[in-house]
């Protein structure tokens, strides 16, 4: 049983006519006799009773006559469903990240793509480091932004964002006004570090020269509460400049550069390389390549997209 055959079977009985019936359906009449006679037997059971060149319907007939109806009405409402779709996108996408890039990153974002894609649920998948990238793998979530580099190599990684991470010190600090700071001259304040992720790893390194001498006061996993902490005069803490401009700009405390070369940070969106993405997936991107200032060219390599 086919669409077809459904078809051809409700043109006979709208027209009540098979001859009539194959000129709508633009074929022979032997050809939609053929197609009744299968579905006929698939059904195995009559479903016109035939009167000289008058035809009727048998009580099966009628009974399936409402059901290929349903059928067709279901199939159409499925075409005009997905049509719309592809006007207007709609289902749900779900990004991973951590607490930092949850507060400064995507509400911008999200309210761009709320104004173009307003029928596209988004959820926040909120994530530490690694996990995001695992959350990603695991198809937790669609999409990912994490600190690169990324050695994953089953994700697709589209460079978004980049910034810079600088020593954060209260306003009246010694070290306030230096317009540079190296790890010796910040080893012997008390450090609040990040307890793990890609910044305490480069942090590690970064002071590898003088890891002896160095006063760590607290680890910590949020970046509201380093921030909180540097405040209120408790150590030196790293953080990304476009994650402390309100602080900055209240004059509450000074971001240095870190010498003898900056510590640049790169955001990635990552998403697996595997998945086909639906043309809300692609606005996302988009969206967050317009509103950071950039371009899909920074991307590894196209996106294959699915309808939808």
């Amino acid at each position: 049983m086919d669409f077809d055959q459904l078809h051809t079977f409700l043109e006979i009985v709208r027209l009540k006519s098979f001859s009539k019936a194959a000129q709508t359906c633009y074929r022979t009449q032997p050809a939609i006799s053929a197609q009744i006679r299968q579905l006929e037997q698939e059904l195995k059971t009559d479903l016109f009773e035939r009167f000289g060149s008058r035809i009727s319907l048998t009580t099966a007939g009628k009974i399936f006559s409402e059901y290929a109806e349903q059928i067709l009405d279901l199939r159409r409402r499925a075409q005009d469903t997905l049509h719309e779709l592809e006007l207007v996108p709609r289902g749900e996408l779900v990004i991973a990240a951590n607490e930092a890039t949850c507060i400064y990153v995507l509400p911008g974002v999200f309210s761009e793509y709320k104004k173009q894609f307003p029928a596209v649920q988004l959820q926040v998948n909120r994530s530490f480091g690694a996990r995001v990238v695992e959350a990603v793998m695991e198809n937790i979530a669609d999409f990912g932004l994490t600190q690169m580099p990324i050695p994953e190599k089953r994700v697709q990684i589209v460079d978004i964002y980049r910034d810079e991470i600088r020593a954060l010190v209260p306003a009246g600090h010694p070290l306030a006004d230096q317009r540079a700071v190296t790890c010796a001259q910040l080893a012997q304040y008390p450090l609040l570090l990040p307890k793990s992720g890609t910044t305490r790893s480069r942090l590690d390194h970064w002071f590898e020269p003088v890891e002896d001498h160095m006063n760590v006061s607290m680890e910590l996993d949020s970046t509201e509460m380093m921030k909180r902490f540097v405040i209120a005069g408790l150590g030196i803490s790293f953080i990304a400049v476009s994650n402390c401009r309100e602080e900055i700009a209240a004059g509450k405390v000074r971001a240095i550069p870190l010498a003898p070369e900056p510590m640049a940070r790169k955001l990635g969106l990552i998403y697996r390389k595997d998945k086909a993405l639906s043309k809300a997936a692609l606005g996302f991107i988009h969206v967050m390549l317009e509103h950071f200032g950039r371009t899909m060219e920074n991307t590894v390599s196209t996106p294959k997209a699915v309808n939808g």
